[in-house]
């Protein structure tokens, strides 16, 4: 493989690629964003020479929605896989997927093993969540991959081209596995992760990429006319048993200098004016002394922008003075994830929060005037019902309170997570297309009243039921307690073009604009 493409005296030739999105045909919650993971790994191989092309099938696609023969029921939005490789240059060396979501791998399989068949001498790299957690089985499952990068894939990828490129042998680049020529899975030590992130160039976004996302009012959570993808940090410190970040990103938590931040923004205001930041950390506040940094820099500079975190927070750092500042310096929306509210559950998880605090930071934000929403889990397999109802209470107890959406969705048993890994070697989850496509709709597709679950007290249908049941008494209750919100949605949803105030009014945007197209 290497010493096919060693004797080149330029350096390779490299496409990075995103295979559509896949969900069921009646689901509101699998929606595009700009992939800013292929930005980094395009803009890190662009800084040491190379000129990486990208293929994002879902943003070259927004609004095209095609069936998946091969699996009856599921839809893909983005471009077909002809079109994919008519994208990808005829001279590719090496090949680049984003493997992000398990519930996407029997698309991306059959995506990457006709890639093989349209280019037979490209080298074939695959990395992100679902590779991470599940390299000897992709690799087995998908015999069109050669390598697969884990965890942080930027310094992995720019080793592994510099190997193909020297015809080095694949064992001295840390971070990736493979099959040997004897078909044995090979897995090298784990690439220590990139401490200063001072080292990593900001995303490169390709010419027209953004606008495209911007036209079609895609952006992740809440929406405006121009929401900027940032990250302020890397990785997370916490280590909750359901989530597959520990083996993503290992527990090591960095954030970036506030002036650079601050820099990154002001070049997005005038090469796009931009009219908001959406931060896609997993963990973006755990440091009040930085928070306090950045807004304070945020106002010294005269940056008026709506800014927001999508992906959920803690409230260690956001109290009364904080979260005024936030809402100071232009924060309009945020999201919490106190995941639960038994205390049993809570300390089963590994979820080190307080809920009196977590509760006292929610009811804060809202009476300074910013939008919030809270994150809620049932059905792990150690609850009972009546942890089950201690969450359903304190989520309804949240809507009367103000909280303006609080979700709860079923346990997505994720690869890579401590929970699934225990439940994978119990014999209770088995690898396979099924499950993996149940992952996709377990939480996207609320019509479905057999979801995956693996709670051995209640059913699939009973917790279906109670989360449906919850969905509608939380908006039942936010709408008829706060009846300005009404007025809100109706203008959001059907009179303005991009703006959105919540997930809620955005999903039913995307939702009736969907219906309008219909699928191919």
């Amino acid at each position: 493989m290497s010493a096919a493409l060693a004797s080149r005296a330029s350096k390779l030739r490299v496409t990075l690629v995103r295979g559509p999105i896949v969900s069921t045909a009646r689901s509101v919650n699998n929606e595009a964003t700009p992939c800013i993971g292929l930005a980094y790994v395009s803009a890190y191989a662009r800084a040491h020479g190379y000129a990486p092309t990208i293929v994002d099938a879902i943003g070259e696609g927004l609004n095209c929605y095609w069936a998946v023969p091969a699996h009856r029921g599921y839809v893909c939005q983005g471009l077909t896989v002809e079109e994919i490789l008519a994208r990808i240059p005829r001279d590719t060396d090496v090949i680049g997927f984003s493997a992000m979501f398990s519930g996407e791998w029997p698309v991306q399989r059959e995506l990457i093993a006709a890639t093989r068949r349209e280019f037979p001498k490209a080298v074939i790299v695959a990395g992100g969540e679902h590779i991470t957690a599940l390299p000897e089985y992709s690799l087995h499952d998908c015999p069109a991959l050669d390598v697969c990068v884990r965890g942080e894939g930027e310094h992995t990828f720019l080793e592994l081209l510099e190997c193909l490129s020297e015809g080095r042998d694949l064992g001295t680049v840390n971070g990736i596995a493979y099959l040997d020529g004897d078909g044995r899975f090979r897995a090298n030590d784990h690439m220590p992760r990139i401490r200063e992130l001072a080292r990593i160039p900001w995303p490169d976004w390709p010419e027209g990429y953004l606008e495209k996302f911007w036209a079609a009012g895609k952006s992740y959570g809440i929406a405006s006319e121009r929401d900027m993808p940032l990250l302020v940090s890397r990785g997370c410190p916490y280590q909750c048993t359901f989530c597959s970040s520990p083996q993503m990103w290992t527990t090591l938590y960095r954030l970036r200098d506030a002036d650079d931040v601050i820099a990154e923004i002001e070049h997005y205001r005038t090469r796009y004016a931009i009219t908001s930041l959406q931060l896609y950390d997993l963990t973006a506040i755990t440091k009040k002394s930085w928070t306090v940094e950045f807004a304070n820099k945020l106002t010294a500079r005269g940056i008026d922008l709506k800014w927001s975190l999508p992906s959920g927070t803690r409230s260690e750092a956001l109290d009364h003075e904080t979260l005024g500042l936030l809402k100071r310096t232009g924060c309009s929306y945020l999201v919490y994830a106190p995941e639960s509210g038994s205390p049993n559950t809570l300390q089963m998880i590994k979820k080190k929060i307080q809920l009196p605090r977590i509760t006292a930071s929610i009811l804060e934000a809202k009476r300074q005037g910013i939008v919030v929403r809270t994150n809620l889990i049932i059905g792990f397999p150690h609850e009972t019902r009546r942890d089950v109802f201690q969450t359903i209470r304190y989520g309804l107890m949240l809507a009367a309170r103000g909280a303006d959406e609080v979700s709860i969705n079923i346990l997505s048993p994720y690869p890579g997570s401590e929970l699934t890994r225990g439940l994978i070697e119990a014999g209770k989850v088995r690898l396979g297309d099924r499950y993996f496509l149940q992952l996709t709709s377990l939480n996207s597709d609320y019509t479905r009243i057999n979801p995956l679950t693996l709670n051995p007290v209640m059913g699939p249908r009973e917790l279906a039921l109670y989360r449906i049941g919850f969905m509608l008494l939380n908006y039942l209750i936010g709408y008829v307690l706060y009846p300005a919100r009404i007025w809100r949605t109706i203008r959001n949803v059907f009179m303005s073009r991009h703006a959105a105030a919540t997930v809620f009014e955005h999903r039913l945007k995307d939702a009736l604009r969907r219906t309008a197209r219909g699928t191919r």
